[in-house]
């Protein structure tokens, strides 16, 4: 069954942002981007476990569909989508904690420096709870979240691949919330989606290409082969794609998230993510 939450690509030219006010799409994913970012810094500062900051990352994405971002500020809802987490994903911290240092990043201060009894906490809590409703009801109470860090383990545990492909694979499914993928794939097509651009990566430009390690069947299937009684050596290149048993849609869906991430790489500065460099020449 279909998700509610799995919109196609389509949805994002229609989203409440770009429909009811002057957004552009492409301003729309970088302010998502930024929001996401914020989101980050904040659920780190907070010392939240990674998954409750994904978890809150993808309602996030949830909520820009059903509102706009001319309407609600990217670091309220940020702020707000991260203290629910904390309170669904058992990691519980004080309201007023959250406002602390949430007005910290806001104004790029120390911690140290924000009073908690300030009128700015104050408010900053105000619209955290405020928000906090909004958000409620665009989720439908619906809180499940799946990552596709979950299938990246089992992936890990399939093959003994090269270390540094898990750990880019990691690095770039984090990176993924920084895009709309959580809410346009399901886990499995976006775990795929960042082994294979992890394992491009790692094989370096003269590896096979990203098309070859996604297509339907290996480029040498349809050549005819001499006997043998040895069994078929597994294509590494491709195991991601054959682990799923991926449909011809299912790849399609691949190859889409794979141009988004690629897009998203492609706009990041080099010097402050030294990881995104390869990345940029797959």
């Amino acid at each position: 069954m279909q998700s509610q939450w799995v919109f196609p690509i389509s949805a994002l030219q229609l989203t409440p942002s770009v429909v009811t006010s002057s957004y552009t799409v492409a301003k729309e994913l970088y302010d998502r981007s930024r929001g996401v970012e914020f989101l980050f810094r904040l659920g780190s500062s907070l010392g939240l476990p990674t998954s409750a900051m994904f978890t809150a990352a993808t309602w996030f994405h949830r909520f820009f569909m059903r509102h706009s971002m001319e309407d609600y500020h990217r670091q309220d809802v940020a702020a707000s989508c991260i203290f629910l987490a904390t309170k669904t994903e058992e990691c519980g911290r004080k309201l007023r904690d959250v406002a602390r240092v949430c007005q910290a990043k806001i104004t790029g201060k120390d911690v140290s420096l924000i009073h908690s009894e300030s009128l700015e906490v104050d408010q900053l809590q105000n619209v955290i709870l405020l928000t906090e409703e909004v958000l409620l009801e665009a989720l439908c109470f619906d809180f499940v979240a799946p990552s596709p860090h979950a299938e990246l383990i089992d992936l890990f545990d399939a093959y003994q691949e090269d270390s540094r492909v898990h750990d880019y694979a990691w690095s770039i499914a984090h990176d993924s919330y920084r895009t709309p993928l959580c809410i346009l794939f399901p886990p499995r097509i976006i775990a795929c989606t960042c082994y294979v651009l992890a394992q491009r990566a790692v094989d370096g430009p003269h590896s096979a290409s990203l098309d070859a390690r996604i297509s339907a069947s290996p480029p040498s299937a349809s050549l005819p082969t001499p006997p043998s009684h040895k069994p078929a050596s597994p294509d590494a290149s491709r195991f991601a794609v054959e682990y799923y048993g991926f449909t011809e849609d299912d790849i399609a869906k691949v190859s889409d998230a794979l141009s988004i991430l690629l897009e998203y790489y492609s706009a990041q500065d080099m010097q402050n993510a030294p990881h995104v460099a390869p990345l940029t020449m797959v």
